[in-house]
């Protein structure tokens, strides 16, 4: 396409020069203008057939296509309505046809309000009348008050279902290139990660491969709990267990320990305590002992998350908090700047519109708050990456939170929701098989790393019961026994209605009987 730029402007010039004398000159511009329009149709072809190929492999949306028919002649039908309903959906009963077109009803009822007279069944006839030359359908018929049942051509679903074979699943070309940034999973740095990690794993990366596999370009956003007052406790906790830390690698076999020790002297040692502040305010000023201990933290987290990630086949790219911090003082200047700050018990806070709850953008301390990160974060993705889509994965108790920093990022004017789509993609909680939160026996959280080994015991179990240890070789059953446990436990999920809470169960995910993915896998190895 840039070669046709650059040949379009230099046929342009020599087309300028057409004034000139007869001359040497002018004849050899004229044989190189010939040359180059020659070379500019055969780019032109080259793209088209380009073009057309790409369209020949991808899918015909068959919905889509019937409304473009149907569309037209309903709009031909009754030229009198503005904007006639139009309804098309598969029949329920293959004796009502393979779809079914139901505008006819909701037509008469607004011709009715303008005065005109018409029963269903007659707008239905005439809907059919008006029908344009198509390649799908083969046949219509009226039915009860005015349903329109419309039959596929055999040889276009013969056809669509040829190319689905030779050329696989294709998506429809794109109109145009657009970028998607999907903020999801985000566990925070020195806890581990828990069962309430996996559904925004899992539902993340989901979104991601079906927004890849459309042909968008996808950036895939790890926004990790990575700064804050906990990493004064955790680095005052580290010059004492280990006060070479500098020289010598620490080893911090368990960081959950590690967090649960310094979090206990933190509330019982106010000495402790003070000295934990002390490492925030340097931490912050970044100081490079404390950003070595910062960094020496978030590497002994970040090898654990990666184990997780390993597994389910995860890829993400870490811009936790720590990485917003500079863009928060600006963000706090434009709202400022702007007017749209106001002074609340000592704190800086936003009042978006509309909205139940303000946003805390700078604290009383001075300091700043989640919301503030955010805020950083969606302009950063707005401005920087360009995005024109932006979706944050976490659970529907966040709801609320992320409404109002939608509100108040297109308050200050950093996007119009007609443009850019921000949406928060919420998901209900894991419940274990008693339907109440998923928790171990003692109370405690379900450790995501314990679920995932406890996956791999169940699967290996499962296989020998069918006695696939004596027929694949131990390479051959250790990849079964991945690919069963991780491919149920993301399966389970991802059946289930996103926003609903789901009951977690090992004995439903792995039987192969059902909508599971054992049953899946069974039935994908058969084929």
């Amino acid at each position: 396409e840039q070669e046709i730029q650059r040949l379009s402007a230099e046929i342009k010039n020599l087309e300028n020069s057409q004034n000139l004398s007869p001359s040497t000159r002018l004849e050899e511009l004229q044989e190189e203008n010939a040359r180059l329009k020659y070379r500019l149709n055969i780019l032109k072809k080259s793209l088209q057939e380009d073009s057309l190929s790409q369209r020949g492999k991808a899918m015909l949306n068959i919905n889509q296509r019937l409304q473009e028919v149907f569309g037209e002649a309903i709009q031909a039908s009754c030229p009198e309505l503005d904007n006639p309903p139009l309804s098309i959906a598969p029949s329920q009963q293959a004796k009502f046809g393979d779809y079914q077109c139901n505008s006819a009803m909701s037509m008469s009822q607004m011709l009715k309000a303008k005065g005109i007279k018409m029963n269903p069944r007659e707008i239905a006839e005439k809907i059919i009348k008006n029908l344009p030359d198509n390649e799908l359908v083969q046949k219509t018929e009226v039915a009860g008050p005015g349903f329109i049942n419309i039959y596929l051509q055999k040889t276009f679903v013969s056809k669509q279902l040829s190319n689905l074979l030779i050329n696989g699943v294709q998506p429809p070309p794109l109109p145009s290139k657009k970028k998607v940034v999907v903020d999801f999973s985000s566990p925070n740095i020195a806890k581990e990660m828990h069962v309430g990690h996996l559904r925004s794993t899992i539902i993340g990366d989901s979104m991601c491969r079906l927004f890849e596999f459309l042909g968008y370009e996808v950036l895939r956003l790890n926004h990790v709990g990575d700064w804050g007052t906990q990493f004064g406790m955790l680095i005052a906790h580290l010059q004492d267990m280990f006060p070479d830390y500098l020289t010598v690698s620490p080893p911090i076999g368990d960081l959950q320990a590690f967090y649960k020790e310094s979090k206990k002297r933190f509330d019982t040692d106010e000495e402790f305590k003070k000295r934990a502040y002390q490492c925030v305010v340097k931490l912050q000023s970044k100081e490079p002992e404390f950003i070595k201990a910062w960094n020496l933290i978030c590497d002994v987290s970040r090898t654990e998350f990666q184990k997780i990630y390993d597994c389910l086949d995860i890829e993400l790219i870490e811009r936790g908090e720590s990485y917003y911090q500079d863009l928060m003082v600006e963000v706090v200047k434009e709202f400022e700047k702007k007017g749209l700050m106001e002074l609340d018990e000592g704190r800086k806070v936003v009042f978006p519109p509309g909205q139940p709850i303000p946003l805390t953008v700078v604290k009383s301390d001075g300091g700043y708050t989640y919301d503030t990160s955010d805020l950083a974060a969606i302009r950063q993705r707005i401005f920087e990456e360009k995005a024109d889509i932006i979706i944050y994965v976490t659970d529907s108790g966040q709801s609320t939170h992320f409404q109002v920093v939608f509100a108040a990022a297109q308050l200050i004017g950093w996007y119009d929701p007609k443009v850019t789509r921000v949406e928060h993609a919420g998901f209900g909680v894991v419940l274990g098989e008693d339907k109440k939160k998923f928790k171990t026996r003692s109370g405690d959280t379900v450790r995501l790393m314990d679920l995932l080994d406890e996956g791999l015991k169940r699967s290996m179990d499962k296989l020998k019961e069918k006695e696939r240890d004596k027929v694949l070789t131990p390479e051959e059953l250790t990849k079964a026994q991945r690919a069963v446990a991780f491919g149920c436990i993301k399966y389970a999920d991802l059946s289930h209605n996103r926003n609903n809470d789901y009951v977690f169960s090992f004995d439903k995910m792995l039987d192969d009987r059902g909508n599971t993915a054992a049953y899946l896998l069974y039935a994908f190895t058969r084929i």
